[in-house]
């Protein structure tokens, strides 16, 4: 089986859901899960109206509206006929969200958070399901929250990977299978919603890949394949044909934005390539992440951190410094 996934940025409007099924028929699938992001910036939407229920603003509705706007928006730019399930269905999720907000007593943020923002990953891929089966896309949508199991910290859960494996065996693995990133299943608790962490759709991808056993995972991006720099601050960036595992934890680690780091570690554990490939460009390859070559070509690469501070710490009197007194000078800052 292979494992596609989209990002936020490759489906933040119509033309990239369309872009969707562009890919599809170009590489065929047949045998394939994908792994779906919430829209554009809808996660960020979803956080507005988390903080303006948690902090009790005026703007709730203007939030929760917005948001709805934005999905009924591209559906009828993607020409679904009126009498379309795809419509029903998306206001049974908003119906869902406001009666949690509704009947919530909960004052943990974290657990609100989890429970409202998974909606986005619920809308995007519910949408992109029905516009792939109007285009005669065979495919079945699936709850993740139902496959991936986790404990119940909330905004950063931890992979019950036991009982995840044995719910992620029981798919139907010829069809083309439709489900959600960044979201997941509390195991202690029915119906609760827990999240991977900011930006963990690309885990979610390496956790059913880890499980299925998968021939590969393809990251589709706006972007060429993983660069040796961010185009944003460096000229003349080139493409990383190959990365190794090691390299690209290594990359990620010290904050290279293009794949998540969590992804890497259960890819390398079963020697599943990950490539990231542009749906702006099928006919190239992009950059593969797997086992050998450390890096190719053998260039520089260069990761900039931002709001960072160096300190330099030297002695006056020409004394050593020694471990205490690092302590002691790092509790004074």
């Amino acid at each position: 089986m292979k494992i596609f996934k989209f990002g936020g940025a490759s489906v933040k409007d119509a033309e990239g859901v369309k872009n969707v099924l562009r890919v599809l028929k170009y590489e065929g699938f047949q045998n394939t899960l994908i792994i779906v992001s919430a829209m554009g910036k809808m996660t960020n939407a979803f956080e507005k109206i988390v903080n303006a229920y948690y902090n009790k603003t005026n703007n709730l509705e203007q939030n929760i509206e917005f948001v709805r706007n934005f999905h009924l928006q591209i559906i009828n730019e993607l020409s679904f006929t009126k009498n379309n399930s795809i419509f029903m269905e998306v206001e049974k999720l908003f119906g869902q969200m406001i009666g949690f907000l509704i009947t919530n007593k909960s004052k943990d943020y974290n657990f609100i958070y989890d429970q409202i923002v998974g909606f986005g990953e619920l809308l995007s891929t519910k949408i992109i399901s029905a516009y792939l089966g109007k285009n005669n896309i065979e495919n079945y949508w699936i709850d993740v929250r139902e496959y991936i199991k986790t404990n119940s910290n909330y905004r950063e859960a931890y992979v019950n990977w036991e009982q995840t494996t044995a719910n992620i065996l029981n798919l139907e693995k010829k069809k083309l299978c439709i489900t959600q990133g960044f979201i997941s299943g509390c195991s202690s608790k029915k119906n609760i919603t827990t999240t991977l962490g900011r930006e963990g759709s690309d885990y979610s991808a390496a956790i059913f890949a880890y499980c299925l056993n998968a021939k590969s995972i393809t990251i589709w991006k706006d972007v060429e394949g993983v660069l040796n720099a961010d185009p944003s601050y460096f000229e003349n960036t080139q493409l990383l044909q190959q990365i190794s595992y090691s390299e690209a934890i290594e990359m990620a680690f010290y904050g290279a934005s293009v794949i998540h780091p969590k992804t890497l570690k259960p890819l390398e554990n079963k020697n599943i390539p990950l490539y990231v490939r542009s749906f702006y460009s099928l006919e190239k390859k992009g950059t593969t992440v797997k086992k050998g070559h450390s890096l190719y070509p053998e260039i520089p690469c260069f990761i900039l951190k931002e709001h960072q501070i160096l300190i330099s710490i030297s002695a006056l009197d020409f004394s050593f410094m020694v471990e205490y007194n690092l302590s002691d000078i790092f509790k004074i800052l």
